[in-house]
């Protein structure tokens, strides 16, 4: 029997939402569960690390194993935010590690406004159960209080992205031998869901896909950093039919 794990799960719920995918140009998508890398971001945040951490968050992303479940759609789809701002060079931006964040260049690189697009969920709420693999601190406790009592504001992929309520709910710990069965077991509906390979099925009526997913972050240059494979499918929590 394979050995059960301690999964701590998260409630990802707030009126918009970014799992940002790989970004071409001036368009940031979201995909439709967070990514390694954001997952990483997010605790870090809690933890207090800051962006020059680079050790501290890579490896925290190496021992990060999670899964994730849509517990709700919005039916309406994405909400796409065009950005148009016209910023000087003397223009400050707020930043979540409570200094002001500064431009450079010079003069002539801002005459034309700046323009995006930005993808949101709008209303969505997504469960993650995560752990870690063996390693130095952290340790999943550490995590939870964290979470409990971030270090800094948290947000769910971008900044406008301010969560609906606490992540952490009451009993925020689960025992399961793998992440697609730890999902099961939080209380729910029938939903999609992805679960990294080798934790869940691989075949079978509620697996729809597997691919090569573009979520890991090399945390030193700030760059990508390669690709993993995860399964897509659907979870059927404990005592519902399937």
């Amino acid at each position: 029997m394979p050995e059960d794990h301690r999964w701590l799960t998260l409630h990802l719920e707030a009126p918009l939402i970014a799992f940002g995918g790989v970004r071409i140009d001036h368009i940031g998508i979201t995909r439709d569960f967070p990514a390694l890398s954001m997952m990483t971001g997010l605790l870090a945040n809690a933890l207090g690390y800051r962006r020059t951490d680079w050790k501290k968050h890579q490896e925290l992303q190496e021992r990060l194993v999670f899964a994730a479940r849509r517990d709700r759609e919005n039916p309406a789809g994405l909400l796409t935010d065009t950005q148009n701002a016209r910023l000087e060079k003397n223009d400050r931006g707020w930043t979540t590690w409570g200094e002001f964040e500064k431009r450079g260049g010079g003069d002539g690189t801002y005459k034309a406004p700046h323009r995006r697009l930005r993808d949101y969920h709008t209303d969505a709420h997504v469960v993650v159960v995560l752990r870690l693999r063996g390693g130095p601190a952290p340790d999943l406790d550490t995590l939870a209080e964290a979470l409990a009592k971030p270090a800094r504001p948290l947000f769910i992929g971008r900044k406008p992205c301010l969560p609906a309520g606490p992540l952490l709910r009451e009993e925020p710990f689960v025992h399961a031998a793998t992440a697609h069965d730890a999902l099961r077991k939080i209380a729910g509906a029938k939903a999609r869901a992805f679960w990294p390979l080798g934790e869940g099925p691989e075949t079978g009526s509620k697996v729809d896909r597997i691919v090569d997913l573009p979520d890991i972050r090399n945390w030193r240059t700030g760059l990508h950093g390669g690709a993993r494979k995860v399964v897509e499918g659907r979870v059927v929590p404990e005592g519902l039919a399937a």
